[in-house]
């Protein structure tokens, strides 16, 4: 067939999970590569006359065969990692020890598994594992949070932690707080929805249902961690680029015996008043020197959200 490339599957079954429900595995190829990806009997085809994009769409489906051979479940996560490590820098990252498959995540009665998909979330899942405080630093959609939420779930549910404590500042951007209907805690509920989304797109919701129930979970706002002392427990602070100096040190000497941190935030999307200083600008450049801290910094390049989403951040950066 002229301008495909075609590779032949043995089994008939293993081009049926690739192909996954209603060909939505093949949607994902065709968003990777942008050239229309289709089967006939158990060949599997994309359209391009690149030689270099076809030994890359080769290799990819050869790498998703074998995932699938090890017993991996096929699914987007799964297509986009293997890709992102048959990149340059992926391969750069395997060589150093690091692979984007050998970090995945595995929850307790999660969803599915989380793989990292470029080289710094890989980096970011390390450091998660090997220091007491991380900070993660990039633009919405590369991961920030959900990693952090993921790599926090699996520690809270295999029990090396008894607890996961989730937080955020709550700060107007541009809206009103005093004008949203209901109680006080209706009010800061919005706020706090995301880490709910996180947290529901890796484990039912029934499983953090009864994790709060049990106080094995908590998400509070920021200002409710004053006076505390959080020992064996994850505690992730979000959004942190919307502390203040003050507010920031206050969460950062929260931090007890067996406790590790995870700090989360974009600098160019701080909501605080002109005059006030991010805290989280001013902790990078307070803690830089300070042993056993990871910095992890995300880019354009890390955007898992959508290849429009990157594209946007790409085209703000730009300007």
């Amino acid at each position: 067939m002229d301008g495909t490339i075609g590779i032949a599957l043995e089994e008939t079954s293993l081009l049926a999970d690739l192909c996954g429900v209603n060909d939505h595995n093949l949607r994902v190829l065709e968003g990777i590569f942008r050239r229309r990806v289709f089967c006939r009997g158990n060949e599997l085809f994309l359209e391009t006359d690149d030689e270099d994009t076809g030994r890359l769409f080769t290799a990819l489906v050869e790498g998703i065969v074998e995932s699938l051979g090890e017993g991996m479940p096929m699914g987007p996560e799964l297509i986009i990692a293997i890709h992102a490590s048959l990149t340059p820098e992926g391969a750069s990252c395997k060589d150093s020890g690091e692979g984007f498959l050998d970090s995945c995540l595995q929850i307790p009665g999660g969803i599915g598994k989380v793989f990292p998909r470029s080289r710094a979330q890989a980096l970011y899942l390390k450091g998660l594992s090997t220091h007491e405080l991380t900070l993660a630093v990039g633009p919405a959609g590369t991961g920030k949070t959900y990693l952090a939420v993921a790599w926090a779930l699996r520690e809270l549910l295999t029990k090396a932690k008894r607890k996961l404590i989730l937080t955020r500042p709550v700060v107007e951007a541009g809206e009103s707080l005093g004008f949203l209907p209901g109680d006080l805690a209706q009010k800061i509920s919005p706020y706090l929805r995301p880490l709910y989304d996180a947290m529901e797109a890796l484990i039912p919701y029934e499983a953090i249902r009864r994790l709060e129930e049990s106080r094995a979970i908590e998400i509070a706002p920021l200002a409710y961690m004053r006076g505390r002392s959080l020992a064996n427990c994850v505690v992730i602070l979000d959004e942190a680029q919307n502390t203040t100096k003050e507010q920031m040190k206050m969460f950062l000497t929260r931090i007890g015996d067996n406790t590790q941190a995870v700090v989360t935030g974009d600098v160019t999307q701080i909501d605080l008043p002109r005059k006030s200083e991010s805290g989280l600008v001013h902790a990078l450049g307070v803690l830089a020197p300070v042993e056993d801290i990871f910095v992890c910094r995300l880019d354009a390049r890390d955007v898992v959200r959508s290849q429009l989403v990157r594209r946007i951040i790409a085209a703000y950066e730009a300007e």
